[in-house]
């Protein structure tokens, strides 16, 4: 999966969630669409946006991410705002839904948004299908990559003739 980056200009990252990654085990990743007003996209370009504690589930054969707050677009009032909490539609195809949503039953686990972008002006979130870690398995993953570093720094000096 093509991850947005801050250098390319067609893909803006607005907000990441990156203690995702500390948290659960990421199994898998999906990109999707998400429906949204027109006041949300402008709170999003001012990057008002938390994506922390949400989640998507799946309901009545639609994918549906939940926990996300945009905060009210300041010059949008009555009609043309928005609720910041509400539940937001996210665009996927019936069999990626159907996939992500027997793999959430069967194996336990959960789809939590990595990062919200903009991808060639459209708003694009990168969905994780993860799996939850306790406190045992992230001091483990920890241990893992603090030892990884010492051998890159090692091997490194060793090129260098240090």
């Amino acid at each position: 999966m093509n991850r947005p980056s801050k250098q390319d200009p067609n893909n803006v990252v607005i907000a990441s969630n990156r203690k995702a990654r500390h948290d659960y085990a990421v199994l898998d990743e999906v990109e999707a669409g998400i429906v949204l007003r027109g006041s949300e996209v402008k709170s999003l370009r001012l990057g008002q946006v938390r994506i922390n504690e949400a989640y998507a589930r799946e309901n009545r054969g639609e994918m549906w991410l939940e926990g996300m707050h945009i905060s009210p677009y300041s010059h949008a009032t009555g009609f043309g705002s928005h609720v910041p909490d509400s539940a937001r539609k996210l665009l996927l195809n019936r069999a990626e839904i159907a996939r992500l949503s027997a793999r959430m039953k069967q194996e336990h686990l959960t789809l939590v948004p990595l990062s919200l972008y903009f991808k060639e002006g459209r708003v694009k979130v990168l969905l994780a299908l993860a799996k939850g870690r306790t406190r045992g398995d992230k001091r483990q993953t920890l241990a893992k990559e603090s030892a990884r570093r010492d051998i890159e720094v090692a091997l490194g000096r060793q090129r260098k003739g240090r």
